[in-house]
């Protein structure tokens, strides 16, 4: 198996902190509504918003109220962190009858009909009929109540000058000899491998699901423990979110979607997209009134169905869809999937977890990074299990290739290497921010009562379950939000977009040139 070691790391000598000088991210954040009773929201996306189909910062995700937050890419952490700031306030101002953003990755206060978890609208226009009807579909697929979790996506990219120069340094002829959008799609796949590999070690560090609300798992078979009332966990865990109880799903296991280039990556999930599936084929297209029930029957309904912990992506054009804008254009930057909401940050994460996952990508990036296949693929699938349920235990270990070492000494080699690149993103901006970013993750892997889950933990415990854990810690964030100053100049424009996102909306509806069965049919 081609395993990769605990090997020292070094950073080249050529790689300086000015090729980093043009780094972009941005951040999603989702976030359940909750009514001041805690039960989820019933009311739909408020109007004042805008249209969830075409504004660009502030949408729903899979219920209507599951809302989901969008920056553009910025600079800088500290501009990606306030303009996030800026839609949370935004947002807040709108929620009306005591409705707050529930601040954890796991629901509360679910009642036992899954019907009640209102799926996301769009409009009347076939494009916003089709998205409704692709999240009926996973409802149907794998139950409604998943779907509530939430999480935190971070965007990166690097440089073309970083690729150019790394190329330029390459020994192996057949790599100096890609086109430049070539190699840059290859270097992000070894991030992208390299990430996987290191899931684990997020886990540990960011994670902070260790227990969820007893109502998440009605009617489901689960190995948790009572924690106190209406609380579930286990004693060890970190992300139970990251687990079998979060976004799981069987048919994608056999899918065999490989990292180790763009076209194989690319091949595999058209396949997935064209190739039925007996149990959603069981499951039918319509129900008896002839309306449809899912998209297809097939393993993936779309190609965003495909629950990955990290996506190469490329900003699509008019009309294209994710796949077609990669094969057209290469990787444009990478989705960081695997990241928990932090419960004790307004805005979802802080900038700590934003130095710390930048510097780690870095470290991605840079280092080696051997193809991925189904063996070593298994050893990862086992370590991720491990360190979701258990991960905060003395004991826990991390398997690499034949040997097993305990998840300690593992995290505390690649910690060591991941603060050589937080050196130099420090220098890159001046900042001592990504060094002290790898300084509490250091304090977090020397002190596990420091860790997000163990704190978590804690709180819940204090406060008498997760309800009210996550009520007191949605109160703290409203006076936040309070006092999160808006420019009038930020105010108008999120006004403007408002407005502009509900004409492209109803234009939208207008262009309707076939009925929503063609448009289907089309499709299907």
């Amino acid at each position: 198996m081609n395993q990769p070691s605990l090997n020292p790391f070094v950073i080249p000598t050529w790689v300086d902190a000015s090729l980093l000088k043009g780094m972009l991210r941005g951040i999603e954040r989702e976030s359940l509504r909750m009514q001041s009773n805690g039960f989820l929201s019933q009311k739909t996306h408020p109007l004042a918003l805008g249209s969830a189909l075409t504004h660009p910062h502030i949408t729903t995700d899979y219920s209507e109220a599951l809302m989901e937050f969008i920056t553009t890419p910025q600079t800088t952490i500290a501009a990606a962190l306030n303009e996030l700031k800026d839609i949370h306030s935004v947002v807040h101002q709108q929620l009306e009858d005591g409705e707050r953003l529930w601040p954890l990755s796991m629901p509360c206060m679910l009642d036992d009909n899954e019907e009640n978890i209102t799926l996301a609208q769009y409009g009347t226009s076939n494009i916003g009929r089709f998205k409704t009807l692709y999240r009926h579909g996973l409802g149907v697929r794998y139950g409604r109540r998943m779907q509530t979790i939430s999480g935190v996506h971070y965007n990166l990219s690097f440089p073309d000058a970083l690729f150019a120069e790394l190329q330029r340094h390459e020994n192996k002829p057949e790599l100096k000899q890609l086109s430049a959008q070539d190699y840059r799609s290859h270097r992000y796949f070894g991030l992208i491998r390299n990430f996987i590999r290191l899931i684990p070690l997020v886990m540990y560090m960011l994670g902070a699901s260790p227990s969820v609300c007893r109502c998440f798992l009605t009617g489901r078979q689960h190995h948790l423990q009572p924690l106190v009332k209406g609380t579930l966990y286990l004693p060890e865990a970190t992300a139970l979110r990251m687990g079998r109880l979060g976004y799981q799903n069987s048919a994608q296991k056999e899918l065999g979607i490989h990292y180790n280039d763009l076209h194989d990556y690319l091949d595999g999930l058209q396949k997935a997209v064209h190739t039925p599936y007996p149990e959603f084929s069981d499951l039918g297209l319509d129900d008896e009134q002839g309306e449809p029930i899912q998209i297809n029957d097939h393993v993936l309904q779309i190609e965003n169905e495909y629950y990955s912990l990290v996506r190469p992506k490329q900003v699509p054009q008019a009309g294209e869809t994710p796949s077609q804008a990669l094969k057209n254009r290469g990787v444009g930057y990478v989705e960081l999937r695997a990241v928990d909401v932090n419960p004790y940050s307004a805005i979802g994460i802080d900038e700590i977890s934003a130095g710390f996952l930048e510097s780690l990508a870095l470290y991605c990036l840079l280092s080696d990074s051997p193809e991925l296949f189904a063996e070593e693929q298994e050893q990862i699938d086992h370590n991720q299990t491990e360190v979701v349920n258990r991960g905060r235990a003395t004991d826990a270990k991390i398997e690499l290739g034949q040997t097993t070492v305990l998840l300690q000494d593992w995290a505390q080699h690649h910690l060591n290497a991941i603060q050589e690149c937080a050196n130099i993103l420090d220098q890159m901006n001046d900042s001592k921010l990504y060094q002290k970013s790898i300084q509490v993750m250091q304090q977090r892997l020397d002190h596990v009562e420091d860790t997000l889950s163990a704190q978590v933990i804690k709180d819940t415990l204090e406060n008498g379950g997760t309800w009210n854990f996550g009520s007191a810690m949605a109160q703290q964030h409203v006076d936040h939000y309070d006092q999160h100053p808006l420019s009038q100049e930020r105010k108008q424009y999120f006004e403007q977009l408002a407005q502009i996102s509900l004409q492209k909306q109803a234009e939208l509806e207008q262009d309707n040139d076939m009925s929503f069965s063609q448009y289907l049919a089309k499709y299907r």
